[in-house]
C-alpha cells in the first residue's frame, strides 16, 4: 500500500459530483483493495428512495441506550445532539446516525427531519429505522434515505441521540465526520475523505476497463477469465489506446 496522508480533508461538490456517477460495487473494490480498509460497506442498510444515487460527506450522530443520567445531560430542546447534527447538514452533506442496528427503532420522524428540508441536505443514512418515510414521499422531503428498515416507533426504549459530530459506526462500518457515503440501490460505502480523489479516479478508469474488457470478450466470444479480473497489463493496454485517440 503507497504511503499517504491520513489528514482528514474537506471532498469538494465536484468530486461528489463524480461519485454520482459510479456503482457503489466498484468503489467497494477500492476501498477494501487500495485503501485496506476491510469493512466500508454498510450492512443491512437499505435503499429506501430506489433509483437515486447517493454521494455527500457524512455528519455524525450517536444514539445510546437511554438512562436518566444522560437524559440530564443531553435532552435540552432545540439544542440537543439531534438537531446540533442535523444543523451541520446542507448540500453535499449526509446525516448518518449510529442506532446500534436496532432495526425498531427510528432515529426520527416526518417533524423531526423538517431540519434537513429546510437546509437542503442529500440524504439520511442510519442502521436503525425511519419513521413516517410516507409522510417524506407526500411532502416532498427530497433528500435521499437509506435505513435497516421501517417502523412506526420512536427510538425507545432501545435508543437515544446522545453525541454528534464524532466517529461512529453504521452498519459495522466505522464513519468519520467528512467520510463519503456513497450509495446507490445496492446499498452505502463509506470512503474516507484523505482516499476520496485517489478513489474516484481508480473508479473511472476501473469502469473503462471493465467496459473494454466487456468488448472484447464479446467480439472474440471468449470465457470472461480470460480477460478478467483486469489484470496491470490489461489496464496498461486500455491506457496506450487513451493516448492514440
Amino acid at each position: 500500500m503507497p504511503e499517504r496522508s491520513f489528514k482528514p480533508v474537506d471532498v469538494s461538490q465536484k468530486t461528489l459530483d463524480r461519485f454520482k456517477k459510479v456503482p457503489v460495487a466498484t468503489v467497494w473494490s477500492a476501498v477494501y483493495s487500495k485503501a485496506g480498509v476491510p469493512l466500508p460497506f454498510m450492512e443491512g442498510v437499505e435503499a429506501f428512495t430506489k433509483g437515486r444515487r447517493l454521494a455527500a460527506r457524512a455528519r455524525t450522530l450517536r444514539f445510546l441506550p437511554p438512562r436518566a443520567d444522560l437524559d440530564a445531560q443531553v435532552k435540552v430542546g432545540e439544542d440537543s445532539p439531534e438537531y446540533r447534527a442535523m444543523a451541520r447538514c446542507g448540500r453535499g452533506d449526509v446525516l448518518v446516525a449510529d442506532i446500534m442496528g436496532k432495526k425498531l427503532a427510528a432515529i426520527a420522524g416526518d417533524v423531526k427531519l423538517l431540519q434537513l428540508k429546510m437546509n437542503g441536505a442529500d440524504g439520511l443514512v442510519t442502521d436503525g429505522a425511519i419513521r413516517d418515510m410516507s409522510v417524506l414521499e407526500d411532502e416532498n422531503y427530497g433528500f435521499i434515505v437509506y435505513a435497516g428498515g421501517r417502523t412506526p416507533y420512536g427510538g425507545r426504549p432501545w435508543a437515544d441521540p446522545a453525541e454528534e459530530n464524532v466517529d461512529i459506526q453504521c452498519g459495522g462500518a466505522l464513519v468519520r465526520p467528512g467520510d463519503v457515503i456513497v450509495g446507490d440501490d445496492d446499498g452505502c460505502v463509506v470512503v474516507p475523505s484523505w482516499f476520496a480523489e485517489e478513489c474516484i479516479e481508480w473508479v473511472e478508469e476501473t469502469e473503462e476497463v471493465e467496459k473494454y474488457i466487456k468488448e472484447r470478450i464479446v467480439k472474440e466470444r471468449v470465457r470472461p477469465g480470460k480477460y478478467y479480473p483486469p489484470t496491470e497489463a490489461m489496464r496498461e493496454e486500455w491506457r496506450k489506446l487513451q493516448v492514440r485517440k
